[in-house]
């Protein structure tokens, strides 16, 4: 009987782990649906601290790019989120980068997970988000199809 005590409390601890892992996600789908602004999807998101406040990398087209605090656990669609993205214009929030600014504003995730299944999930949601794969598995959800821009974006 008492080796049957050590296996229940892993076997608690690991349903605990799971359990807390699963509350504390954060589900980005709903943003997602592009009917919002840079500002109104990544402020809520700072204001929580579930993404840094200062981006990790500025690209030339002044998209910011931020990463999801240690603990936040972010997801877009069932796949984990590596960076959330956006740009709006005169918003204090972002920095300009120095080439012409993708659109006045633009907001997404970049997800882990592979462009074809990202899509899949993405109609499936309702979503007319543009897909495009930004590496090997890495995959971008993009809200603002109108800009000219994104045409011109490339794969690795």
């Amino acid at each position: 009987m008492k080796p049957l005590v050590p296996a229940v409390r892993i076997g608690l601890f690991m349903l605990i782990a799971v359990l807390s892992a699963q509350a504390s996600a954060y589900a980005l789908d709903a943003q997602l649906d592009c009917k919002s602004t840079a500002h109104a999807f990544i402020a809520p998101l700072q204001e929580n601290h579930a993404i840094e406040t200062t981006p990790m990398r500025v690209e030339p087209n002044s998209i910011n790019a931020f990463k999801p605090t240690r603990d936040s656990h972010l997801t877009a669609f069932d796949f984990g989120v590596f960076a959330v993205v956006g740009f709006q214009k005169n918003d204090a929030i972002f920095k300009q980068g120095n080439g012409d600014p993708i659109a006045d504003s633009a907001y997404g995730a970049v997800v882990i997970g592979g462009e074809d299944s990202v899509k899949q999930k993405v109609r499936a949601a309702g979503s007319d988000a543009v897909i495009r794969r930004v590496a090997p598995f890495i995959t971008a959800i993009f809200c603002k199809p109108d800009s000219p821009q994104l045409a011109t974006v490339t794969h690795d």
